[in-house]
C-alpha cells in the first residue's frame, strides 16, 4: 500500500518574491555561483530554462553525499511567484514512487516569505518522510536571501 504525504516549510525572506521566482526559473546558475557548497550544477537536458515542459536536473551535496535530482517544470504561475516542479529522476525519484516540490513565494505580514511544498508518495512505511531534504531547502533559502541582503 502506497502511502501520500504532504510537507510544507516556510522561510521569511528579506527581498522580494521576483528576486527568488527569478533565480530559481531564470537564472539557476546564479544559485550555484552564490551556493557552491550546496549546489554544483543546474543542468537543462530539454526546453527553454524556466519554460512549462523543460527537464532539469540539479546537482547539489547533501547529507555529505553528491546528489542529482531530474525534474520537469509542470506549471509556472509568474504573478504568483509559484513554480511546480515533479521529480522525474535521481534519488529522490527512486525512493518515493512520486514527488512533486513546490516553490512559492507569497507576501507575509510587511515582508514576504518562501514556501516549499513536498507531495510524495512513499512506496512502504520503510521510506522516511523528506524532512531532511525539507531542511536542506529551507537553509538554501536562507544562504541565497543573505547573500541578496549583501548586494
Amino acid at each position: 500500500m502506497a502511502l501520500s504525504g504532504k510537507l510544507i516549510g516556510y522561510v521569511e525572506i528579506s527581498k522580494t518574491g521576483d528576486v527568488f521566482h527569478d533565480l530559481f526559473r531564470h537564472n539557476p546558475h546564479k544559485i550555484v555561483e552564490i551556493t557552491p557548497h550546496k549546489v554544483h550544477d543546474c543542468e537543462l537536458h530539454e526546453g527553454d530554462r524556466g519554460v512549462v515542459g523543460s527537464i532539469i536536473s540539479w546537482h547539489y551535496t547533501h547529507e555529505g553525499k553528491k546528489k542529482i535530482c531530474k525534474q520537469i517544470i509542470e506549471s509556472v504561475n509568474e504573478e504568483n511567484h509559484m513554480i511546480v516542479f515533479k521529480v522525474i529522476g535521481g534519488e529522490l525519484g527512486e525512493i518515493y514512487k512520486s514527488f512533486t516540490i513546490i516553490f512559492h513565494v507569497e507576501p507575509k505580514g510587511d515582508g514576504q516569505q518562501v514556501t516549499w511544498t513536498f507531495e510524495f508518495e512513499k512506496p512502504d512505511t520503510s521510506v522516511p518522510y523528506p524532512t531532511s531534504m525539507m531542511d536542506y531547502l529551507c537553509n538554501l533559502v536562507k544562504d541565497l536571501d543573505a547573500h541578496n541582503s549583501d548586494h
